[in-house]
């Protein structure tokens, strides 16, 4: 026990600092540091003949600290790849490259993983040692690379594989939020006008003493039914994202219902669809490529695929090409995967070339996301345009009916 709590890392904690001074000949200058305490900043500044005025720790809601995202992981992976293919030592390289980090969370891990390598860990068992950050992935091509002598060539992969996953999310993402995010305004434009223009309309109809016309009677009691349960509306919109975020957490089962539910909505389920095979091929052509064993391949493909549906199904092809089948035999017997997909794949297997085979298979399907997202958004803005003309200006005209009414009978 105590042994394993030794080999605990240590957890390193650096923050980034503003500071401002006067440099050698007077000139007032300022920047800022990435350090673990103020007397590191004062030390490093008085080592540049800078007196220091003042030294102050952002605070994190505005970039202290920063939060690690995918991006910073695929330019670490590229940046050691450049160190390492320029023969500088791998313990060498981290601290280069953590000098160039602005990034106090980023910086922290690399340190972190600069200590457990020169404590006598393998690059690749440091990686293990921070599973939210690194996947399988990338631990099983840096552990591919060590043995076969070519770090930085697994390196400079797992960047490229990283960068090409990321722009695909982003293509998925931009076909969900687009039409969320304008459908949302529409709604808060039309909330708006019922709880608070509506109820000056009303005031103003009431001395008119005529009785109002059918479309104006509908829009005031939209407006009193808005302004009476509208922070119930918002409480129950918030209680139902968040139980239903908390179930797909909680139970495996109502998360794979989630996600195969969004599988069969119209052209996003068709989005998602093909995503989940471009990034299925994509990984398991950068891991097979590599040299991992494709049944370990197909483990971490599984779980890069984005949806628990191919995650499944993934999983199935497992079992059975560990059992002697072929792997485009299992994916067909999956059910899930295009009939082009699987005769890619069975190509790439008979002439002994299955990680290029399935590079075209992942290049094709992230093009039909492409294209489909550009479709979905060209669809969407004239169908959404009327949505919104129909909303706001049907509650306009509700409401200036009565005063044209009146404009007639004067």
């Amino acid at each position: 026990m105590a042994t394993q709590q030794m080999r605990a890392p240590q957890r390193i904690k650096l923050y980034r600092w503003r500071w401002s001074g006067k440099g050698p000949n007077g000139r007032r200058v300022s920047g800022e540091i990435v350090a673990g305490h103020k007397d590191e900043v004062e030390r490093e500044l008085s080592g540049q003949n800078i007196m220091v005025k003042t030294i102050r720790r952002r605070s994190s809601l505005f970039g202290g600290v920063g939060k690690i995202k995918p991006r910073d992981i695929m330019l670490f992976a590229r940046q050691m790849a450049t160190m390492i293919r320029a023969g500088v030592p791998v313990l060498q390289a981290f601290d280069v490259v953590a000098e160039s980090l602005k990034k106090p969370a980023m910086r922290s891990l690399v340190q972190e993983l600069m200590n457990d390598v020169s404590a006598g860990s393998s690059f690749s068992d440091a990686l293990r040692k921070h599973p939210q950050h690194f996947d399988r992935l990338f631990a099983n091509m840096v552990e591919a690379g060590e043995q076969s002598g070519s770090l930085d060539r697994m390196l400079e992969r797992v960047a490229s594989y990283k960068e090409k996953i990321e722009s695909l999310k982003g293509r998925v993402k931009k076909a969900l939020y687009y039409p969320a995010a304008v459908i949302s305004v529409g709604v808060g434009v039309t909330a708006l006008l019922l709880i608070k223009v509506v109820p000056q309309f009303e005031s103003l109809f009431r001395g008119f003493g005529a009785e109002l016309p059918v479309m104006t009677q509908m829009t005031i009691t939209l407006s009193e039914f808005a302004q009476r349960y509208w922070l119930w509306g918002i409480g129950l919109l918030i209680a139902s994202i968040f139980l239903l975020r908390q179930g797909m957490k909680r139970s495996e089962a109502f998360a794979y219902r989630m996600h195969a539910l969004s599988l069969k909505i119209p052209v996003i389920g068709d989005i998602l669809d093909k995503s989940s095979v471009a990034r299925y091929s994509r990984t398991l052509a950068t891991t097979f490529g590599a040299g991992v064993p494709l049944v370990e391949s197909l483990d971490t493909a599984a779980g890069a695929a984005g949806n628990q549906v191919y995650e499944r199904a993934i999983r199935q092809i497992r079992e059975d090409v560990s059992t002697g089948q072929q792997l485009h035999f299992a994916m067909r017997l999956s059910e899930r995967f295009p009939a082009l997909a699987v005769q890619m794949v069975g190509i790439g297997e008979e002439s002994g070339a299955l990680d290029a085979m399935l590079n075209r298979v992942a290049d094709y399907y992230e093009e039909e996301v492409d294209n489909k997202v550009d479709a979905l958004t060209s669809l969407l803005e004239p169908f959404i345009i009327v949505v919104l003309g129909v909303l706001v200006g049907g509650l306009v005209v509700s409401m200036y009916l009565p005063i044209f009414e009146l404009g007639t009978v004067l």
